[in-house]
């Protein structure tokens, strides 16, 4: 078993070097093409996925690797790197800084290390061993005990009501004191430093999720899928400070 002290300059060597790929072509001119699903993608997410890869390949070439980009590599490894250079890539391509890189380790399936690096900040958010650092500072959850006194953060409505039940999230954020529509993994570092204390997303990726269930939980707030059961392999999540938690879930699932 590996140690903070061994993961987490090695998860910061990742960021660093994916954060100089990703600022050489911030607000330059570049191809935008459109995947499968019809999502973005860009020269600066498949440049810096490759030099993550690699980084890891050369340390730990008995290491998997997951990316969003370049897919699977020795997909039956113990340990297992999850990827997504540039989680938030809409906003990348639309001059916002609000996006950032999302690394997880994960050991036997389960997320033992997670970081959100938002590169354009110079802030590095991980979470290992059940505490979250925001470089090098230890955060944590604000608290709420009401949801009338709560913060909402989510994806853009209309994909709660393509994907999840979409009235039942409307009930939701009638009830909170304000919802702002803040999507990505920026929500999630929100919460995670006491800036909000709901984010919802109502459709997610191994990529986009892993990472930031030892952040939440790091920061000690709750992560689950809609329904409450565990985000490992959720399809949807939704991340609080913890006390309000149940009660999100009931009023999602009425």
């Amino acid at each position: 078993m590996y140690t903070p002290d061994e993961l987490i300059p090695f998860a910061k060597e990742l960021a660093d070097a994916s954060a100089t790929v990703i600022r050489q072509y911030f607000r330059t001119d570049y191809t935008v093409e459109s995947k499968a699903d019809d999502s973005p993608v860009t020269i600066a997410d498949r440049n810096a996925e490759e030099v993550m890869r690699t980084i890891i390949m050369d340390r730990f070439p008995e290491h998997g690797i997951l990316g969003e980009e370049h897919g699977h590599y020795q997909p039956d490894a113990e340990y297992q790197w999850v990827l997504d250079p540039i989680d938030g890539t809409k906003a990348f391509v639309s001059h916002s800084y609000l996006f950032g890189t999302l690394i997880a380790l994960l050991k036997d399936g389960r997320p033992l290390l997670g970081v959100i690096n938002h590169p354009l900040l110079n802030d590095f958010l991980v979470g290992m061993n059940g505490r979250t650092w925001l470089n090098d500072r230890p955060v944590r959850v604000r608290p709420c005990t009401r949801i009338e006194d709560a913060i909402l953060l989510s994806s853009p409505y209309w994909t709660v009501f393509e994907y999840q039940n979409g009235p039942a999230f409307e009930a939701l954020s009638k009830r909170v004191q304000r919802h702002n529509n803040w999507g990505d993994c920026h929500g999630y570092y929100v919460v995670a430093t006491g800036g909000a204390d709901i984010m919802a997303d109502p459709i997610m990726n191994p990529w986009d999720l892993l990472a930031l269930i030892p952040i939440i939980e790091g920061a000690g707030g709750v992560i689950t899928d809609w329904q409450g059961n565990d985000a490992v392999h959720g399809e949807s999540i939704v991340a609080t400070g913890g006390t309000i938690h149940d009660e999100v879930i009931r009023l999602l699932n009425p």
